[in-house]
């Protein structure tokens, strides 16, 4: 029997406006998925179709991105391993049209914590991130940014039954980020909204850039 879901996706950002849809499908092990990104619409009267994404994963196989717009394609390839009882996950990924090969692995230490490291093959692009999860509702999570030579911090907690803050910090462009992500107060099921505050404080204090996002899903 193969299950199929659709959710629509709604976002404001100051004066701009912006709808994406995606349709998912999961034939036997395989998840199929067709995603229609950054639709803009001002006025209400004009609705522009933009990066149209059709996707065919196998979980923890492999997942396979046709951007049709840019006609571009994505390949990852992910697998898992134990390294002295320790499990090691992994991911590779290559991009056609940027001629970029990243690789990514995780090293789970217990289920608190764990290990991350992202590098981009050919070039000094290296992230390294540690992760922390304190009695299962508070994520500590510190970055190294090899390229960009400096630290990024983020902090979030889980509060109301669900529902998720968490603030995020660039050293490297003094960007503070805060984000809401509510459930737990919506009535429907299938709903949720995330309202998200942008600070530079680089330029002193100043009026935030705020941006919500709707997500509707529904099951068939």
């Amino acid at each position: 029997m193969m299950n199929a879901a659709v959710s629509f996706v709604g976002e404001a950002n100051g004066n701009k406006k912006g709808l994406s849809a995606t349709i998912a499908a999961n034939p036997g092990d395989l998840k199929l998925r067709a995603s229609f990104s950054d639709t803009n619409f001002t006025d209400g009267s004009t609705l522009n179709l933009d990066d149209l994404l059709i996707s065919v994963e196998k979980p923890g196989s492999f997942l396979i991105d046709f951007d049709i717009t840019k006609k571009d394609v994505q390949f990852r390839f992910m697998d898992a391993f134990k390294v002295e009882g320790k499990q090691v996950n992994w991911t590779y990924t290559h991009m056609r049209n940027d001629r970029r090969t990243i690789l990514d692995a995780t090293l789970m230490f217990d289920r608190a914590s764990k290990l991350s490291v992202s590098h981009e093959l050919g070039s000094v692009n290296c992230k390294l991130k540690y992760s922390y999860v304190h009695k299962g509702l508070t994520t500590i999570e510190p970055c190294y940014d090899s390229a960009k030579k400096s630290w990024d911090l983020a902090v979030s907690r889980r509060i109301l039954g669900g529902d998720l803050i968490k603030a995020n910090y660039e050293t490297s462009s003094q960007v503070l980020g805060v984000e809401w992500s509510n459930s737990s107060l919506l009535y429907e099921d299938g709903k949720s909204v995330k309202v998200s505050a942008s600070f530079s404080l680089a330029e002193g204090l100043h009026t935030p850039e705020l941006s919500v996002r709707s997500m509707w899903n529904f099951q068939a």
